[in-house]
């Protein structure tokens, strides 16, 4: 590390001699007034800095080619490219309306994204340069976003394994580079930048997935977001939700949205600012039948946020989260039955219910032009309820008492972030160093509820007879997270960057609980009992770190390359577990390893857009699954710390612009060409009596490959897509012979295509249209050890979304 230090020292005793030139201006509207506080920044360089209250700018800079991009609150982004080889002065213009002032080209971003772009070096208080990273824009992609459909969502994201486990959006199954979709576990979950999961460290699933009416992006920041955000090896995924308008007191959005399988959803949102108070609203219902019996669910989500600016420095905003439904599940299917009839059901008695109260307080302090402060206050208080027979999908449900899940979740948190950007021989540099505590608490019961005969039954209450406490379990869950951070942008000179990170955690979780055994004769009288205690207590704390590159010739060619320690900590899964058919080794360790990334991005005039990156995962003490038999040869899934394993691959994404070549650059209408492909190659490389050195990883396929077509003019949008996935293994032994229960076995490689449109009526009303599954495909996407199966979840045959939208 010390040589890094020095060759970092070398470099920028270097820089000090570079020459510098000042870059000053003035930013006014169309009317000759000054336009205050207006940003200006030079493109993906640190180069930014706002205007004075009479519209003046000064930035000092190196020699090179730049992009200077204004931005002011109720204006177009104006833009213009040129050379710096001497002090210049620039003058800019921002209008209102989109048009083209003398030599400032004044573009809205938002079209020209269609629905796909990165992160920025630097955001806020986050640093992002040298890493991998896409963002994903709702208003510019057209999809089914009334069903949270994430496979047309997520189309434009390069290597997303997708679990389909509802069709109507409610759970999120993603999972990249090889790593398990189950619940986004793999990823770091986040709603504008604060945790969303049951538990951050101890039970990363996340139960509630913003709706995408109400998403504005999304943002992916893969494996080296570690160093920024925590211990976890498929990067970050954070929801960022829409706000007030900015330019009126009050406007209010409606959709109302009707599909098949008497799908229905309604959503309305009000917002706007007034003087110094800015504000949003949002309420969303869904309910439908599914496309399987025993499929229906129902769906509230509540969502508010308010924003204060004390003054032009100092903004705290309080926003609030709610979410909750209840959903039937109609269970798993073995192999044989998914082959003579995907659609049907032999489970009438399992339910599934979730309660999600989140809640925040943001703080955003520009103390100076070159000092930032945030700080997230975050508390969760949530629960999980899941009542039903969740034997194996070759057994018969003959009734009697349902096995019982619930969950509570008390959670709370402060993340807190310093950015500052000082200069050295004329290269601006930024330092970031935060702090992170979490305090988690979990409180687990499994045991019997009543039977639920009727089969509408959803009562979630426990039995009290002799027999209902057999495997009665209550375990709590306490767990503590401190961490201290810091990332610092190191420019060698206005196109090359080092990065370098550390990352220090302090974690410390715990089990406490009983476990009860009750073995009754035949006329119910008890013979024999066991009350089980257990308590655990494991405190770890360790260093990681990480170094990022950036090299930027130009806004079509830009290199990026990463490499940094990950670490995941065992969750209460792991620990304990009373899910039939899976067995859990006593004995489980903390996955530990690295990530690393190493790719060229970039954009040629707005016509052509690629990324093409080469990855690499490497884990130590991987947890997985494997298939085992107890004494009765009974079949079962033993998860335990299986061995190392590595995940290397390639990602790319391409789209071009076709109708550039045959019109103007003035035309509304355009035509885009998308393809994104994954190839990975995840195999374990030394197990445990080297069972399983060489085989594939579970959920991991070789191939995953997405195209599609995009048709946009003023008023009308049209998307089409393919998406095709290879076979993947649901264990670690890659067994091609599905096993009897269905819960082990092959995943058959699949191919979907779906197709949405959009068309403006006028100003207030628009008709946006879907068909999913447009094939009428039969396919599966996992094989479940419990919850919703067990067994195969059958994903959806085809589907029509019909949707008006009423905005004011």
């Amino acid at each position: 590390m010390k040589y890094l230090y020095i060759l970092l020292f070398l470099f920028s005793g270097l820089t000090l001699s570079a020459q510098t030139f000042s870059i000053t201006g003035t930013v006014k509207d169309i009317s000759g007034n000054a336009v205050s506080n207006a940003g200006v920044s030079l493109k993906n360089t640190g180069y930014s800095t706002r205007c004075d209250s009479t519209g003046n700018f000064i930035l000092t800079v190196t020699a090179g080619n730049y992009d200077l991009v204004t931005t002011a609150v109720g204006y177009k982004t104006a833009s213009r490219t040129f050379k710096v080889a001497h002090d210049l002065t620039v003058n800019i213009i921002l209008a209102e309306d989109m048009q083209q002032l003398k030599t400032v080209d004044v573009n809205s971003v938002k079209q020209k994204t269609f629905g796909i772009t990165h992160l920025k070096s630097v955001e806020g208080t986050t640093i992002n340069a040298g890493k991998k990273s896409e963002v994903i824009v709702l208003d510019d992609i057209t999809a089914n976003k009334s069903t949270n459909n994430t496979r047309q969502i997520y189309a434009k994201v390069a290597g997303l394994n997708i679990w389909e486990s509802d069709g109507a959006g409610i759970q999120l199954g993603i999972g990249g580079r090889g790593l398990n979709p189950n619940r986004v576990t793999n990823f770091n979950t986040r709603q504008n930048g604060y945790d969303i999961s049951a538990d951050a460290l101890g039970y990363p699933e996340s139960y509630y997935t913003p709706p995408a009416e109400l998403t504005s992006r999304i943002e992916i920041l893969r494996g080296a977001s570690s160093l920024q955000y925590g211990t976890q090896f498929g990067g970050i995924i954070n929801f960022k939700l829409r706000e007030g308008a900015a330019g009126k007191p009050i406007e209010i959005t409606a959709n109302e949205t009707a599909g098949s399988w008497n799908f229905f959803n309604t959503s309305t949102s009000i917002g706007g600012t007034v003087k110094k108070l800015r504000y949003y609203a949002y309420y969303q219902h869904k309910q439908g039948d599914g496309w399987r019996p025993n499929g229906h669910f129902n769906d509230n989500t509540a969502y508010t946020s308010i924003t204060y600016s004390l003054n032009n420095k100092l903004d705290i905003t309080i926003q609030y989260t709610y979410m909750q439904y209840l959903a039937h599940q109609p269970g798993g299917l073995t192999d044989a039955q998914f082959a003579t009839d995907p659609r049907q059901s032999i489970r009438t008695r399992n339910w599934f219910k979730v309660n999600w109260n989140l809640g925040a307080m943001l703080l955003d302090y520009k103390i100076s032009d070159n000092l930032k402060f945030n700080s997230r206050f975050f508390g969760l208080y949530a629960g999980r309820d899941a009542v039903g027979s969740i034997d194996y999908s070759n057994t018969i449900d003959y009734g009697g008492d349902r096995k019982l899940y619930r969950d509570k979740y008390k959670n709370y948190g402060n993340e807190s972030r310093l950015l500052y950007t000082y200069n050295i021989g004329g290269n601006l540099q930024n330092l970031l160093v935060g702090a992170r505590y979490y305090h988690g608490h979990t409180d687990r019961q499994q045991g019997f509820g009543n039977n639920g005969s009727t089969g509408t039954s959803t009562d979630f209450d426990y039995g009290t007879s002799t027999a209902d406490l057999n495997g009665y379990s209550h375990y709590n869950f306490p767990n503590y997270n401190l961490a201290f951070f810091a990332e610092n942008i190191f420019r060698i000179t206005p196109k090359l960057s080092i990065i370098p990170g550390v990352r220090f955690e302090n974690i410390v979780t715990k089990a406490a609980g009983s476990f009860s055994i009750v073995n009754t004769d035949q006329s119910g009288n008890v013979i024999y009992r066991k009350d089980s205690v257990d308590n655990k207590n494991s405190t770890r704390h360790f260093l990681i770190a990480g170094l990022g590159l950036s090299y930027y010739q130009s806004q079509a060619l830009q290199f990026y390359g990463n490499i940094s320690q990950n670490y995941r900590a065992i969750n209460f899964n792991d620990l304990n577990s009373s899910v039939k058919g899976l067995v859990v080794d006593p004995n489980l360790k903390d996955e530990t390893g690295y990530s690393a990334d190493l790719g060229v991005r970039g954009n040629i005039a707005d016509i052509f857009d690629y990324d093409l990156s080469l990855f690499a995962i490497h884990y130590n003490n991987r947890i997985g699954s494997s298939q085992a038999n107890d004494a009765s040869f009974n079949t079962f899934r033993y998860r335990t710390n299986i061995g190392a394993s590595r995940n290397v691959g390639l990602e790319s994404f391409a789209e071009l612009e076709l109708l550039h070549f045959i019109t103007d650059n003035t035309s509304d209408t355009r035509l885009s060409l998308f393809s994104n492909l994954a190839l990975i190659n995840a195999k374990y490389t030394v197990t445990k009596g080297h069972a399983f050195d060489g085989k594939k990883v579970e959920f991991a396929p070789d191939v995953v490959f997405k195209s599609g077509l995009t048709y946009r003019q003023k008023k009308f949008t049209a998307s089409y897509q393919a998406a095709y996935t290879s076979q993947q293994f649901g264990d670690a032994t890659n067994a091609l012979t599905p096993a009897a229960n269905a819960i082990i076995g092959p995943i058959p490689a699949y191919a979907v295509m779906d197709l949405s449109a959009s068309y403006k009526l006028n100003k207030i009303f628009t008709l946006q249209g879907s068909c999913n599954n447009l094939t009428d495909k039969r396919y599966f996407t996992r094989r479940a050890e419990s919850y919703p199966g067990p067994g195969i979840i059958p994903s959806d045959a085809r589907g029509y979304y019909l949707t008006l939208q009423v905005k004011l």
